[in-house]
């Protein structure tokens, strides 16, 4: 994957984007279950997830749904 495509959603879009609440959010990324977050800053506790791996869970589950119909 080319880094120069990346794009970085923070946490309120990634919040509306997945419908998760943010404690279901960091619940399924403790557990392995969801994209982890990357660091925007070394110092500071901003952090983002990249669209692209946002967007490949959402496929995952809809592919999810469409094989248990």
């Amino acid at each position: 994957m080319s880094t120069s495509n990346y794009s970085i959603l923070r946490l309120s879009e990634t919040l509306r984007r997945t419908g998760l609440s943010r404690s279901k959010l960091y619940s399924l990324q403790s557990a392995g279950e969801f994209p982890q977050s990357i660091k925007l800053s070394r110092n500071g506790s901003a952090v983002g997830w990249i669209e692209s791996e946002v967007h490949q869970w959402i496929q995952a589950r809809i592919a999810e749904r469409d094989r248990a119909a």
